[in-house]
């Protein structure tokens, strides 16, 4: 999990930092031409409201068309990938193929500048980590240390996808972050899963309280609308954690 973050106000210089989105999503284009037009869509909701991006490192599928799209728009700057050694080689050509090497297992998980980075004038700059673990914690680090508006969403995906959605809500849950968690909504992809949540309200797995810990938007305007006006649940856990990282 990443650090938790701190109970207290934000310093100054962190409010002076613009938001960073995480976002989660497939690794294939989907059947349906609507996934691919969304994620061009959201990355000129984030370009026009200076946003940057943090994702999965993938070249292809939704993953690589919001990540060239928004650095068609905004730069290479504006958007990170985090992408473990073992995936590069299931994607011929990605920019980082011909300098990534396997990561040493003592490496600094928390220190992105500890793992190769290259940076492509097409997709961005991509940071190659030793592991599943060690992406998914960087990625969130990346969003708790920008500013306000950033937080998590969930494009289209498969398994991957969803696991790493659940992961955010469970640590938001738990008092880790207190970010949003926003579902881009497209064409009711996410429906079985907001009436998965509904039904665990139900019947007493998820409490009332914890319903609004996931939002959903059917559009990309609507997604960074959801991510500024987002609102702390109230059924999250007081829990104190610490300095865990």
């Amino acid at each position: 999990m990443p650090e938790p973050e701190s109970s207290t106000a934000p310093s100054s210089s962190a409010v002076s930092k613009g938001p960073v989105v995480c976002v989660f999503c497939g690794a294939r284009p989907g059947n349906a031409p609507a996934h691919m037009a969304a994620a061009r869509a959201l990355a000129h909701a984030f370009h026009a409201h200076g946003i940057r991006l943090v994702y999965g490192g993938g070249t292809v599928g939704i993953m690589g068309e919001l990540a060239q799209t928004l650095v068609s728009l905004s730069g290479p700057e504006s958007v990170h990938g985090i992408i473990p050694f073992a995936l590069i080689k299931h994607e011929a050509g990605h920019p980082a193929e011909s300098t990534a090497a396997p990561i040493s297992a003592s490496s600094d998980p928390t220190d992105p500048s500890a793992s190769p980075s290259t940076l492509s004038p097409v997709f961005g700059r991509t940071t190659v980590v030793k592991d599943m673990h060690t992406r998914k914690r960087t990625m969130a680090s990346e969003v708790m240390k920008g500013g306000p508006g950033g937080g998590f969403v969930a494009l289209s995906g498969g398994y991957g996808t969803l696991e790493e959605l659940m992961e955010v809500t469970t640590w938001n849950q738990l008092g880790i972050h207190g970010r949003p968690v926003v579902l881009f909504n497209v064409d009711g992809y996410w429906d079985g899963l907001w009436q998965w949540v509904e039904k665990a309200v139900e019947q007493g797995f998820v409490s009332e309280g914890s319903k609004g810990i996931m939002v959903q938007a059917s559009d990309a305007e609507g997604v960074v609308k959801a991510l500024i006006d987002y609102k702390v649940a109230e059924g999250r856990f007081g829990l104190d954690w610490g300095t865990e990282g």
